[in-house]
């Protein structure tokens, strides 16, 4: 029987891959980049084979879907961010039979999701940043679910996160479930970009007091109040990918029947006017 043993909320800014090199920015992610090793320590310490994330960098336009290859190799530039990640070459396995599961458990809920074994079909960098770090041996095998859905509904990702669940445990799986994308997203307007330090500040003030207030309600466990608010926060602080991935992260773990105390591991810190943390949610 599989298990879902360690679900998170985890930033992928591109810079952190720049952090690593010599130049203005070298050092400068380096706790984003210790939360996710130390994410990936935990991975291997409760037994983690499979990693699922969710990417906010994965557009898709109708229905949900899942790329369930059985491998994955490639070397990846942005289209968005080419002045940040060039040639980053990557190779792991995938778990194609999780994939049709999770597509299987979504639709029989009235949820259209579709599991792709496409050999051309790549990863994006929501999910390629993390596992640069809590993957660097290859040794776990990947699962990506598109998290940037354009004309979806909220709660048809908290259903398609409660059949991830139920897929996970349908399997002989032991997963790590990553929601890979900010709190708020606002990235700085071009022409204001340099003016104010862009890289390293938030665009506006009001998104870091509800991104503050966010990381409070997790790590006292009100979890019921912080999805109420979470359409509301999604739309008025332009969160990442509408923040599908929260919402199938928190259906994965029960939603507001959810009794967890989110832990926040580093720091949370602002990138390109957007708000970002690496938060790890207990498994009951």
């Amino acid at each position: 029987m599989g298990e879902l043993l360690l679900a998170a909320k985890i930033t992928h800014v591109p810079t952190m891959l720049l952090s690593e090199r010599p130049g203005r920015l070298e050092g400068k992610r380096q706790q984003a980049i210790d939360g996710h090793k130390e994410i990936g320590r935990r991975m291997r310490a409760l037994g983690v084979d499979t990693v699922v994330v969710i990417d906010t960098h994965w557009l898709v336009n109708a229905g949900f879907h899942v790329n369930a290859n059985a491998h994955f190799k490639g070397v990846y530039t942005s289209h968005e961010f080419p002045h940040f990640i060039q040639n980053l070459a990557y190779e792991y396995d995938g778990n194609p039979v999780l994939g049709d599961l999770i597509a299987e458990k979504a639709t029989a809920k009235g949820v259209m999701t579709l599991s792709h074994q496409v050999e051309t079909l790549d990863l994006e960098y929501g999910t390629l940043v993390p596992m640069r770090y809590m993957n660097q041996a290859s040794d776990l095998k990947v699962v990506s679910v598109a998290g940037w859905c354009s004309v979806h509904n909220l709660n048809d990702s908290r259903t398609l996160g409660v059949a991830i669940r139920e897929a996970i445990e349908a399997s002989d799986s032991k997963v790590a479930l990553l929601a890979s994308g900010s709190l708020s997203h606002k990235i700085w307007e071009n022409e204001l970009y340099e003016a104010n330090n862009g890289t390293f500040t938030i665009s506006r003030e009001f998104n870091r007091q509800v991104d503050l207030r966010v990381l409070e309600l997790w790590q006292k466990g009100e979890i019921a109040t912080f999805l109420k608010m979470l359409p509301d926060y999604a739309q008025h602080c332009a969160g990442e990918g509408n923040m599908h991935d929260t919402a199938m992260l928190f259906g994965a773990l029960g939603w507001d029947e959810y009794k967890g105390r989110g832990e926040l591991i580093g720091e949370y810190f602002p990138s390109s006017g957007t708000g970002q943390c690496n938060v790890v949610f207990p498994v009951a």
